[in-house]
């Protein structure tokens, strides 16, 4: 008698074009996904709230509600399920802007069916490593990632969508030095996007914001010629 297989991750797909839309979903099945439709942003946020998914594949252009929208609407209620971007590929205007508003990584179209599950599968495990820490305090801060939330003081703790990620990523590697390539490509997901100036931007923007003394930080410190470390 064989065991039966856990149920695969459940992944909405919205987009307004139908034959993307059926074909991405057809080879997510074939790999063991199960899946939820939308046609615009709309439908997408019904299907989001109704159903809960793992992971969301939006498109940026599409009727009524955009994925930009979306994504921002989304990550303003706290919803911080994964989210990968389709956008055209000479948009870059879309992809800085998406990924500013809490995507987690982009592909431009047209796009291989392949490369999109290997997104697909690769967000899957850098999240699932992330989520083993729903929240953290340290010093006079308090930051839920679950729920989009920060505080210092008792006081609200504006951080960007980005910023919420990149401090979760050094909180769950607490005590190991993380590099900036790493960073690159588990936090922003696209290495070949950008460069590793922008973590360095991105630390001293998160340090001016939780620490205490930016000049003598306490708990994201620079390892020289390596990286970064967060200690609590």
């Amino acid at each position: 008698m064989t065991t039966p297989k856990e149920p695969g991750a459940l992944i909405a797909v919205i987009d307004d074009s139908e034959s993307i839309r059926r074909s991405v979903v057809l080879n997510l099945e074939l790999e063991g996904f199960r899946t939820v439709e939308a046609r615009d942003g709309e439908e997408g946020l019904a299907a989001i709230h109704s159903r809960k998914p793992d992971l969301i594949i939006l498109d940026v252009l599409m009727p009524r509600k955009d994925g930009l929208q979306t994504c921002r609407e989304l990550r303003a209620e706290g919803i911080s399920t994964p989210l990968i971007l389709l956008t055209q590929r000479t948009s870059s205007v879309d992809k800085v802007l998406g990924l500013d508003l809490g995507a987690d990584d982009y592909l431009g179209k047209p796009f291989e069916m392949a490369e999109l599950i290997a997104r697909v599968k690769a967000l899957l495990r850098r999240i699932q490593a992330m989520s083993l820490v729903d929240k953290v305090e340290f010093a006079d801060v308090t930051v839920d990632f679950k729920a989009y939330k920060a505080e210092r003081k008792h006081q609200p703790l504006e951080l960007s969508a980005r910023e919420y990620r990149l401090l979760r990523y050094l909180v769950a590697k607490q005590g190991t030095v993380v590099t900036r390539d790493e960073l690159l490509d588990e936090v922003w997901g696209y290495s070949a996007y950008s460069a590793t100036r922008t973590v360095d931007n991105h630390i001293a923007r998160l340090r001016q914001k939780i620490e205490e003394n930016i000049e003598h930080p306490r708990h994201i410190l620079t390892v020289h010629g390596v990286g970064y470390k967060f200690v609590s």
